[in-house]
């Protein structure tokens, strides 16, 4: 009984890994914030690839991210572009629900974001649902008063 306990428990961390999301941050290899965030997304179960570049002002070109959505790096996950700091939850409901837009961003770096965790720091900010066709609507709103 021990043994079959044993195995269905490895049996259960493996499917967790098979089966997990793959997301591809593309990041300065000197931002430490970037980095705080991929490990909050892999902490979440994510698989993550860090591809460390100093620009990604191309792959931004590619993946419809307008200047005024940027913030200091991209992530790629099953298709969707993730710009700056989106908390997880949001990644998670953009990838169940599955709508129809490019992909979400947190335009800038605030300091109440995932990555950032400034102590004692509520800033509010809003996580920008973007189409290709430039179209944007608010998917959520944090800390807002």
């Amino acid at each position: 009984m021990k043994k079959l306990k044993l195995l269905i428990l490895s049996l259960s961390f493996f499917t967790t890994a098979a089966f997990a999301t793959n997301l591809t941050i593309y990041k300065s290899p000197y931002c430490g914030c970037c980095t705080a965030w991929a490990e909050q997304v892999e902490e979440a179960g994510f698989n993550v690839t860090v591809v460390e570049q100093a620009n990604n002002n191309q792959l931004r070109k590619e993946h419809s991210i307008t200047p005024e959505l940027t913030s200091c790096h991209t992530a790629i996950v099953d298709g969707y572009a993730i710009e700056g700091h989106v908390p997880v939850k949001d990644i998670k409901r953009l990838l169940r629900e599955k709508p129809a837009v490019a992909g979400l961003a947190v335009p800038g770096m605030p300091a109440s974001s995932p990555g950032m965790d400034v102590p004692g720091n509520s800033d509010p900010y809003q996580v920008i649902a973007f189409r290709e066709d430039g179209k944007k609507s608010v998917y959520s709103e944090y800390n807002m008063k």
